[in-house]
């Protein structure tokens, strides 16, 4: 195995572990400020923080043309998915969110299906995808009602579009080669993502409701640091040397690590049904690694080699 690769399976673990806790952190953050000055200050000050360290490090940042890309990815992982999480979570509780979000495979494997050189759909993927959806019903199975309760339906319809525009994102960006290191363009994303939901919460008037309190400050900061700096990179590289369809299957672990951290930190309950779904869920991944592995992927260059 390239050591690459490695480094990939490292970093998918890192956003499987750390984004199953941000769920949480939003939703305390939330409750104390408004959402999209929110978001917006998040990726402001994680972009700030390593465009700052990059510059004093001497790396090159892009030029006018590689701008573009950048800002395509940004705005669809960050500006609009990320901004409609912070959105939708004003309303849907942080469980049920990460449930929402745990269709994310299912977008993205759709979308890339359509993609002319890219891999297509192969029984071992749709089998995996199932069984993974499978296991999260079985964790949340008892809470499906409240996501048909009219007091959610818009925090519903914005985690739908959410997942939407982060699955659009992450094919778009597995696929458009864009020759920056990949942490200078990860700040580039923060920084324009971050201006436009800044931008659109004082449009809106969230200005006025902008009022600093511990628990939304140790929320923004626990984003930033964990949430933006370490796992977002490792998102990108992740994307960069691992088949979509797998990087994907992040969104089935996220509610496994949420409830053992519950049931860790808050005494949640963990019964019996909880650690069968975790194990239906861990299968399904190792199902869709398989598949991912049998899928021709496209070099940068074009040219079409088994991964």
């Amino acid at each position: 195995m390239k050591s690459e690769n490695i480094k990939a399976y490292w970093a998918y673990l890192v956003i499987c572990i750390v984004w199953g806790t941000t769920y949480l952190a939003i939703r305390i953050g939330v409750e104390h400020l408004p959402p999209f000055l929110f978001a917006g200050f998040r990726w402001l000050v994680a972009g700030s923080i390593l465009a700052i360290y990059l510059k004093i490090s001497g790396k090159k940042f892009p030029s006018k043309k590689e701008i573009v890309p950048l800002a395509i990815i940004g705005l669809s992982l960050l500006g609009v998915a990320n901004g409609l999480v912070v959105f939708g979570e004003q309303w849907v509780p942080s469980g049920l969110a990460s449930l929402l979000i745990t269709t994310v495979p299912f977008w993205v494997v759709g979308i890339e299906s359509f993609v002319p050189k890219g891999p297509k759909l192969n029984l071992h993927i749709v089998v995996g995808l199932l069984l993974g959806g499978v296991g999260v019903l079985l964790i949340f199975g008892h809470d499906l009602d409240a996501l048909f309760n009219f007091e959610y339906f818009w925090g519903v319809i914005a985690l739908l579009g959410a997942v939407a525009s982060w699955a659009a994102g992450s094919v778009y960006s597995k696929y458009k080669k864009v020759k920056v290191d990949l942490i200078v363009g990860a700040s580039v994303q923060m920084l324009i993502a971050g201006s436009a939901q800044a931008i659109f919460g004082f449009i809106i008037g969230e200005g006025a409701q902008l009022e600093f309190t511990q628990s939304g400050l140790l929320a923004v900061g626990y984003l930033i640091v964990f949430g933006s700096i370490i796992s977002y990179p490792a998102y990108i590289y992740a994307l960069k040397h691992l088949p979509v369809s797998f990087v994907a299957t992040y969104a089935y672990i996220n509610p496994v690590i949420a409830l053992f951290l519950g049931w860790l930190v808050l005494d949640e309950q963990l019964n019996w049904m909880i650690g069968l779904a975790a194990v239906v869920i861990l299968i399904a991944v190792a199902i869709v690694t398989r598949g991912a592995k049998k899928q021709r992927i496209v070099t940068p260059r074009g040219i079409p080699e088994e991964n």
